[in-house]
């Protein structure tokens, strides 16, 4: 199990899939809410993804791709992906 810095947002929680790749562990944050057009069944997006042996967290390019490295203290609650801001919305965060 890893150490993962991020709480979980209210209503949602994280889910680890240890097995996702060799030495890959997918993490997924699953909404609790019940939507109809999933028949009930709880929805879930990857957060991103983390190298158990180099101990390095990486943004997903998609549910099933690792992407490009990133540092946590980049990432979000919500998501490993980088924001992309432009010099003056970075000035209002």
């Amino acid at each position: 199990m890893i150490e993962f810095p991020h709480k979980a947002p209210a209503n949602y929680s994280y889910e680890f899939e240890e097995d996702f790749k060799r030495n890959v562990t997918a993490i997924w944050l699953r909404h609790s809410a019940i939507y109809d057009y999933n028949l009930g069944k709880s929805v879930s997006t990857v957060w991103g993804f983390y190298n158990v042996k180099t101990k390095t967290y990486y943004a997903p390019t998609n549910s099933r791709t690792v992407g490009k490295s990133v540092s946590i203290e980049n990432t979000t609650p919500y998501t490993a992906m980088p924001l992309k801001q432009t010099p003056l919305e970075s000035a209002f965060v």
